[in-house]
């Protein structure tokens, strides 16, 4: 390169260097610095720089137009490739993971901080992006205490009980459409964004987050406080009351796809992008998904379990340390979990624009959208109260229940008068219409929420008291009386023929006797006399 480029390069770093120490930022200064001294090291080789640029891009955006087929490696194919993939991407997504863990409590913490005009953590580190180090940090080595009376083995175990099924189901999620890697062999590997690509993962999903409420039962139950079983318990209803409405909602999209594989359902929303996303087709379903996974989890408005002004830390109240870690961990990498949940589901996973011709962009793109829902689980726990423990087992049983088979009702409808009439439109406007019907139905129930209770009839007037006939009730109530005495004269009827033929197959009642006192009924009766 000739030497006026080069000064003028120079002139410009010069520049950038007096503009960014203007911030005052030692440490954005410090990596311009070094930005630049590569480059001048490089002898600025534009070129050079340019060409490798370019090779990138073609890489990134086009890669089967460098790779030849007879280069590629499936690595599920390959026994040492398939090894070496799992043990590596199961390391990078466990750290990947845990990092995140650590920076959702920090984005917690932010934003609950900004929704109640407070600063929140911004001392530690460059913004504050070192707290969770600093909080790691303190509880590792923060005393540890046993309770004295605690059931050792169980309350040791307990936490582990709870970190690990949130582990398993996040190893199941595919996080991206299969990459080509380079490797010093020559050839190109093609490997799985997944851990595991189950065939039956929708099962897996609702087995596994199942799991996680023994660790809390068992927690509460070895702790040996009343406070702490209370919270176990109280974990274990809540777990039965909408793990129904969980199950129902994730059958849904298995029932538009016929699959139970979750790159299957996340294949089937990729074109038209946005638009075939199964959310729009049962927005219903997906939103019932989303608050019973709140509720799995034990984030508020459900954290009952944990509920500090009743039960001061729940099924937490004897831990401390890192094994009180691993229960928030636990909390936060579920929180993760279901948000990845739904956006898989019902969102369309990775898939948007360009992630087929850039697969790289599929876990940014998977990225950009679990961040929204885990706004919005901060902001639900920022601005709504815990719910009383009676109300929430009614939501689960009486409106959670009904509205989740409502929808699995309606997407059968839909699909069974598209599959009868051959018409994707006609699929979509059935399921238009039921969204109607749904949107109308609750606007109605809301609109009536707000209304005074109608007065109870005073029970003298009641005509099941008074005995009064009248009214359609006391006519419907009659009917089916009738119908049930004529079922219970039948059943009796049939029974009374029964016990005849039972009698009229039976032996006599002497022979009977006899047998009942084991006495030969053919032997002559001994005589009796009044000396015997």
């Amino acid at each position: 390169m000739d030497t006026l480029p080069k000064l003028v390069i120079l002139a410009l770093a010069a520049v950038i260097v007096g503009a960014v120490s203007l911030l005052r930022r030692p440490l954005v200064t410090l990596l311009v610095l070094a930005a630049l001294a590569v480059l001048i090291v490089a002898g600025i080789n534009l070129d050079a720089i340019i060409t490798g640029a370019g090779n990138v891009l073609t890489y990134v955006f086009s890669p089967s137009s460098r790779v030849e087929p007879e280069q590629v490696v499936v690595c599920s194919e390959d026994s040492a490739c398939s090894t070496i993939w799992s043990v590596g991407f199961a390391i990078l997504l466990l750290l990947g993971f845990i990092t995140g863990f650590a920076y959702t409590t920090l984005l917690e913490r932010r934003f609950v901080a900004w929704f109640q005009h407070r600063v929140g953590p911004n001392r530690v580190g460059p913004l504050g992006l070192l707290q969770p180090l600093a909080d790691a940090i303190k509880l590792i080595f923060k005393e540890d205490i046993v309770p004295q009376k605690a059931y050792f083995w169980v309350w040791l175990l307990a936490p582990m009980l709870k970190v690990v099924p949130v582990l398993l189901v996040l190893g199941v999620i595919p996080l991206g459409p299969n990459l080509l890697i380079p490797w010093f062999d020559g050839k190109w590997y093609e490997v799985s964004l997944a851990l595991a690509d189950l065939n039956v993962g929708v099962l897996w999903l609702l087995a596994i987050t199942s799991l996680g409420t023994y660790g809390i039962v068992l927690a509460g139950w070895s702790s040996n406080n009343k406070y702490a079983m209370l919270g176990g318990l109280r974990s274990t209803a809540q777990m039965i009351s909408y793990e129904l409405s969980l199950g129902l909602t994730m059958a849904v999209p298995v029932m538009i796809v016929g699959s139970m594989n979750l790159k299957d359902i996340v294949n089937a929303q990729a074109a038209p992008p946005v638009i075939s996303w199964f959310v729009f087709q049962n927005p219903l379903a997906a939103a019932i998904l989303m608050i019973a996974l709140v509720a799995e989890i034990n984030r508020a408005p459900f954290d009952l379990p944990e509920a500090e002004q009743e039960l001061t830390a729940g099924f937490m109240t004897e831990y401390s340390g890192m094994k009180f870690a691993s229960f928030m961990m636990a909390e936060y990498l579920g929180m993760i979990a279901v948000s990845m949940i739904v956006v898989v589901l019902y969102f369309g996973g990775y898939h948007l624009v360009l992630v087929n011709e850039v697969p790289i962009l599929g876990p940014l793109v998977l990225t950009a959208k679990v961040i929204p829902l885990l706004i919005g689980l901060v902001w639900v726990r920022a601005t709504l109260p815990r719910i009383r423990y009676d109300r929430l087992m009614q939501f689960g049983w009486k409106v959670m229940l009904p509205l989740a088979l409502l929808a699995v009702v309606w997407t059968a409808m839909a699909l069974v008068i598209g599959d009868v009439f051959q018409s994707t439109l006609l699929y979509g406007v059935v399921s238009g219409v039921l969204f109607l019907v749904v949107v109308g139905g609750s606007l109605y129930f809301l609109t009536r929420a707000g209304q005074p209770a109608d007065a109870e009839e005073d029970l003298a007037d009641d005509p099941i008291i008074t005995g009064e006939r009248r009214d359609v009730g006391w006519a419907l109530l009659n009917v089916v009386g009738a119908i049930l005495g004529g079922l219970f004269a039948l059943v009796d009827f049939v029974a009374s023929i029964f016990r005849g033929l039972a009698r009229a197959g039976g032996i006599p009642d002497e022979e009977a006797t006899a047998l009942a006192t084991r006495e030969d009924p053919a032997a002559p009766k001994r005589q009796t006399t009044g000396g015997d």
